[in-house]
């Protein structure tokens, strides 16, 4: 088995904050701001900040949660218009 073969993939556990912003479809700068606010969980290796693969799915996961919890609105944010008598 050599290293281009296609049986002999490893699953990625670690992201660079580029990956994983690029991996959200966010820009880095945001995914920095998540990581400030510990909506993503990230360690060290060294000096170097990765985010762990699970923390993405997890975020994701609580993104979803949220918005089936969440009431539904109108676009542009606004409340549902109210019957006037």
């Amino acid at each position: 088995m050599s290293l281009s073969d296609p049986d002999n993939v490893i699953e990625r556990l670690l992201y660079t904050p580029l990956e994983a912003a690029q991996a959200l479809s966010i820009s880095r700068s945001s995914l920095y701001v998540l990581l400030n606010q510990g909506a993503i969980r990230s360690v060290r290796v060294g000096g170097s900040r990765r985010i762990p693969a699970d923390a993405l799915t997890t975020f994701i996961d609580e993104l979803a949660t949220e918005v089936a919890a969440a009431p539904r609105r109108y676009i542009g944010g606004r409340s549902a218009p109210r019957d006037r008598a």
